[in-house]
């Protein structure tokens, strides 16, 4: 099976330096690739000195992540794409369980291994943990991170299991199944079209899974930290568009709780003294109904949704019923 490891990359060099070693020295032959977003430090200069194996795609223009990948997987012939964050270390065999498993399982299409927090190697990370769900309302959660609570790995994700999404910080999906679903939609630019593109996947029946034999550990927050409104505007945003496109539930009456609780959320951002995290939402709610007739365009043109949520509202469990870790919802 032919693997292609694509790292996106805009002004990273420092975060090359320092984990691009392990995906080199781990990629049991398989050809890496850099897909440059338009960067204006000297992260190509670097790659092609330094790592003169490394396939660089230059791309003219920063499209961010979803517009970023669909632009350079383009130019790679593969059978599967690891899409890998630069802030990633990889460690020794981290390959041949996701490609065992694609090997055995064909209905499976995407994959996430487990990952650790690169800062804590014993805690899970934020961005993916050991496999997400999301709620009834969109909310998305993980095993071994609910929120801002993070679980030590004790091995009890060491498993194989079917998950609803996989992170976007170490993605692994047949090249067949990207094309057929379109790519990523670049009306997202970054964050959570990841869970979109598996929602998508799983709308055509086919399997998302976590593989707990392989590990990664990520930095997190590398691109944007999460003191950055402009992340709390993307996340909000994105988070409803995945709703919009893809709930099997009656779509008035989710959106309406998701926009009541939005706005407790910018409350209590009001109340913590984060006033342009509040502005955040309320400009992603913005956001949010102009791209509504896209939204429901896409929605309208493919019917069939599959029943998403294992829980009806993560935020009522963690907040109100005190539900921190996964195996107590």
């Amino acid at each position: 099976m032919k693997l292609a490891i694509v790292i996106l990359n805009w002004n990273g060099q420092q975060l090359l330096e320092t984990h691009l070693p392990s995906v080199v020295n781990f990629a049991d032959g398989h050809t890496i690739y850099v897909i440059d977003n338009a960067s204006t430090d000297t992260s190509v200069s670097y790659i092609e000195t330094q790592f003169p194996s490394v396939n660089c795609i230059k791309l003219e223009h920063n499209s961010g992540y979803a517009g970023g990948y669909n632009e350079g997987l383009k130019q790679i012939d593969t059978d599967v794409y690891c899409l890998l964050n630069s802030d990633i270390e990889v460690t020794e065999n981290w390959l041949n369980p996701i490609i065992d498993t694609f090997k055995t399982e064909v209905n499976t299409v995407i994959i996430q291994p487990k990952i650790l927090d690169y800062h804590h190697k014993n805690k899970f990370e934020y961005a993916g943990a050991g496999g997400g769900f999301i709620d009834q309302l969109g909310y998305p959660y993980c095993r071994g991170r609910i929120f801002e609570s993070l679980e030590e790995d004790k091995g009890q994700y060491n498993d194989q299991k079917e998950i609803f999404w996989a992170s976007g910080a170490c993605l692994f999906i047949r090249a067949k199944t990207f094309k057929d679903l379109g790519g990523f939609d670049s009306k997202f630019f970054a964050h959570m079209e990841e869970i979109d593109l598996c929602w998508r996947a799983q709308n055509k029946g086919l399997t998302v899974a976590y593989v707990g034999t392989s590990t990664v550990y990520h930095v997190g927050a590398a691109s944007l930290k999460s003191s950055d409104p402009k992340k709390t505007f993307l996340n909000f945003r994105n988070s409803l568009y995945t709703l919009v496109k893809n709930t099997d539930k009656s779509l008035v009456l989710v959106v309406l709780l998701r926009l009541i609780l939005d706005g407790i959320v910018g409350l209590r951002f009001l109340l913590q003294a984060k006033p342009k995290h509040m502005i955040a939402i309320i400009k992603a709610h913005g956001s949010f109904y102009k791209a509504l007739p896209y939204l429901l365009q896409f929605r309208h043109l493919h019917s069939i949704r599959k029943s998403h949520h294992q829980i009806p509202s993560i935020v009522w469990s963690y907040f109100v019923r005190n539900k921190k870790y996964f195996n107590k919802l």
